[in-house]
C-alpha cells in the first residue's frame, strides 16, 4: 500500500498531472466548445439608408421635373453591386451577402439574416476564390487574393463590414465567413454583379 500511495504522490505524478491540466486548459481555450451553444445576434442598418416617410395624401402636385422625358434624377443613396446566396461549408450557414457602393464611393459587405455556428476567431473574408459546394470549398478561400474585413460580429442577424479605401471590389468574387484558428470556411457566397 505504501507504494502506491508513493507512486500517486511523487514528482512524476504530479508532472502527469499539471501536464494533464494545463492540456485540458489549451484544449479549452483553443477550440472554445461553448461557442457552439453561444449566439451573438447583431442588428445593423445599412450605412446610408433613409427611410423615406410616405407623402401625406394631400400633398401637392410634384413640380415640373429638368429630367428628360419627367424621369427623376437617380436616388443617391446606397446601390447593391453584387450579391450572393450563403452556402454550407463546415457548419451550416445560410444568408444574403451584398457588396453594396455607399454614397459617398465607398463600399460595404453586408451579411443580411445571416444564420450560422459561433465559432474562434471567425472573420469575413472578401476572396477572389470561386465558392465550391461542400469539403471542396472549405479550404480554398486562403490560396489566393483575400482581404479580412474584420471579426464577425455575431452569428445571427444582420451586418456590415466596410471594405478598406484601397481595396477595388471588382478584383474579388466572393465572400467567406472564415475560421482563421483553423483555416477552414464555415460559409461562403459567390458574388454575382447585380
Amino acid at each position: 500500500m505504501g507504494r502506491v500511495r508513493r507512486a500517486l504522490t511523487g514528482p512524476s505524478a504530479i508532472a502527469v498531472l499539471v501536464a494533464a491540466v494545463a492540456g485540458v486548459g489549451f484544449g479549452l481555450y483553443w477550440f472554445q466548445p461553448w461557442k457552439l451553444w453561444q449566439d451573438e445576434t447583431v442588428q445593423e442598418a445599412l450605412p446610408g439608408a433613409v427611410s423615406v416617410p410616405a407623402p401625406p395624401a394631400s400633398a401637392p402636385a410634384p413640380a415640373p421635373s429638368d429630367e428628360p422625358s419627367g424621369q427623376s434624377a437617380p436616388a443617391a443613396g446606397p446601390h447593391t453591386w453584387a450579391s450572393g446566396e450563403l452556402i454550407s461549408h463546415e457548419h451550416a450557414t445560410s444568408g444574403t451577402v451584398k457588396l453594396v457602393r455607399l454614397a459617398d464611393g465607398s463600399h460595404v459587405v453586408r451579411l443580411e439574416n445571416l444564420d450560422t455556428s459561433n465559432g474562434p476567431d471567425l472573420r469575413v473574408w472578401l476572396t477572389d476564390a470561386p465558392v465550391r459546394r461542400g469539403r471542396a470549398g472549405w479550404h480554398v478561400f486562403d490560396d489566393g487574393k483575400h482581404v479580412s474585413l474584420g471579426r464577425l460580429k455575431g452569428n445571427k442577424g444582420s451586418q456590415n463590414y466596410a471594405l478598406p479605401a484601397d481595396v477595388d471590389p471588382s478584383d474579388y468574387r466572393s465572400v467567406s465567413i472564415w475560421c482563421d484558428r483553423f483555416d477552414v470556411s464555415f460559409g461562403a457566397a459567390e458574388l454575382a454583379r447585380a
